[in-house]
């Protein structure tokens, strides 16, 4: 016997799969939104402009990434990835010094093209466990690059893991003042800080060309605005090669 038909039928409710690309379709809204600024802004940003960037609502922001931390560690673990890669390419070239120098100037490129990079080697993420475990390795093979390139003569002795960090902070400076008038400049600071780290008579790399009057006046004008809050680092933060 068939039922009887309800007079006023309820409408179907969408399929599960469509739900599922929505929501991903959302995330990857925020993802993107999140890059974007993190690399314009640094870690600074609000949750809020992220979701007004992405075009959602906060409450979808919150259903995708529950915590800050959640939505930094998701945005940059393809960085941590090129950032533990770079490591491996440096102790695969036979010579320790070009290696050791290469390494330097490839992270240093990836903080000039990216902000909140040079954050969030600073920062820890207990929960992103995959993100960590690239972190450790980056950092294992980061101190083999420094034993291998003081081993081969090159490298100075009392250089250590410690001024990594250093250097990082410094090119921040650099990149932040001169990144719209002079976005080449860091180039020359790592440059000079390679013939810190080099012992004497090493062959480092050709110094790159200054900037132009005009353009370091630009930036000592753009250093003298205030810029947005720096972003929250945890206190206890192993160091950026950790």
């Amino acid at each position: 016997m068939t039922p009887p038909t309800s007079p006023h039928p309820t409408a179907a409710a969408p399929p599960e799969p469509e739900l599922r690309i929505d929501a991903e379709r959302n995330r990857e809204r925020i993802l993107a939104a999140a890059r974007r600024l993190y690399a314009r802004e640094g870690l600074g940003v609000s949750m809020a402009a992220v979701a007004r960037e992405a075009g959602v609502g906060k409450a979808t922001l919150s259903r995708r990434f529950a915590t800050r931390q959640d939505l930094i560690a998701a945005v940059f673990a393809d960085r941590m990835d090129g950032y533990a890669a770079a490591v491996d390419t440096a102790l695969a070239d036979p010579d320790p010094w070009r290696g050791f120098t290469g390494y330097i100037y490839a992270v240093c490129a990836m903080q000039a093209a990216d902000r909140g990079f040079a954050d969030v080697l600073t920062m820890t993420f207990p929960t992103a466990k995959p993100l960590e475990a690239r972190r450790a390795q980056a950092y294992h093979g980061f101190l083999e690059l420094i034993t291998r390139a003081k081993n081969s003569g090159h490298l100075n002795p009392d250089f250590t893991d410690q001024d990594m960090p250093m250097l990082l902070m410094a090119n921040a400076g650099v990149i932040a003042a001169t990144a719209d008038a002079a976005p080449e400049t860091w180039q020359r600071l790592v440059a000079y800080m390679l013939r810190a780290f080099a012992t004497p008579g090493t062959e480092v790399p050709p110094l790159p060309a200054a900037p132009g009057p005009r353009a370091l006046y630009r930036a000592m004008v753009r250093l003298g605005r205030p810029g947005p809050p720096a972003g929250t680092r945890n206190s206890g933060a192993d160091s950026p090669a950790n």
